[in-house]
């Protein structure tokens, strides 16, 4: 039987209800990737060129701390990873998550959270930051209903 976890950064609210509903409809885990630095509205806002998460997603190296880790993460077999997209990619603080893990042999599930964009070469910019993972490009899953994360989920457990 696969074990499943359900991680996800959320920065306004949207990502971790997606998350959370997913976790209950899977029965997965659930773990919270929490900044070292919480974003304030102002780090959000993309249309100044000087916001934090504008200068972040203009920074490959850019790795934000994140505050704690999961524990026995080789329990799990599948990883559905949430965030909300960016400037059309996930957030720099997922490639800290992924790269804070030997990742081997599982299977991560992308899932995001969007105003208006689709998750365009998001799956392919993060498979860097796992290697030796499989990494699939869920989709993005606002306003899902129960059906449609039921539906979801049974293509990758």
């Amino acid at each position: 039987m696969t074990k499943a976890l359900v991680a996800y950064f959320s920065a306004s609210g949207t990502t971790m209800d997606v998350a959370n509903h997913l976790a209950r409809v899977t029965d997965s885990d659930l773990f919270a990737i929490v900044p070292a630095n919480p974003y304030t509205s102002a780090d959000l806002n993309w249309r100044d060129k000087q916001s934090r998460s504008t200068r972040e997603a203009a920074d490959p190296s850019c790795r934000p701390a994140i505050t704690s880790r999961v524990e026995h993460i080789e329990d799990y077999d599948t990883i559905f990873l949430g965030f909300p997209i960016w400037w059309y990619v996930a957030p720099a603080i997922i490639n800290t998550f992924l790269e804070s893990y030997d990742l081997t042999g599982k299977t991560v599930v992308l899932f995001a959270t969007s105003g208006g964009s689709g998750m365009g070469k998001t799956a392919s910019v993060l498979r860097a930051s796992a290697p030796g993972a499989k990494i699939v490009d869920g989709g993005i899953l606002n306003n899902a209903s129960n059906a449609d994360i039921e539906k979801f989920a049974a293509r990758y457990l």
